[in-house]
């Protein structure tokens, strides 16, 4: 079955960087598909922070994200990272990655996706 096991979540004083990582592994379904970060706080909406295609060439970010983080994926396609630059303390969240076929533009609603992580802890 389809896996994505992030990692590099941790606590970092504002104005620092995280990088995090994910690893997808067991989807064999589409050539065509998007991977995202989504974050959610307790008791708060899931947010959309950052979303790529297949390819990695065609990045998409959310508001809190542009600027601050990056997106992409290495060759292989096994992994995601979102480089995430000036933290603050709004950044603070459970960090998803998550996924879903897509054959058109990605897009970073959290809604959309099909697969998830367990997640990982941002602290700023």
């Amino acid at each position: 079955h389809v896996q994505l096991v992030e990692s590099g979540g941790g606590t970092v004083q504002a104005g620092g960087s995280l990088r995090l990582s994910c690893v997808v592994s067991e989807y064999t379904y589409s050539a065509y598909y998007c991977v995202g970060w989504v974050r959610q706080v307790p008791g708060k909406k899931r947010e959309g922070v950052a979303s790529i295609n297949a390819d990695g060439d065609r990045p998409v970010y959310g508001d809190p994200a542009k600027g601050r983080f990056t997106i992409s994926r290495d060759n292989a396609k096994t992994a995601v990272y979102l480089q995430m630059d000036n933290l603050r303390p709004e950044d603070t969240a459970m960090y998803y990655c998550a996924l879903r076929p897509a054959y058109g533009p990605c897009s970073v609603d959290a809604g959309l996706y099909t697969y998830w992580g367990q997640g990982t802890q941002v602290t700023v």
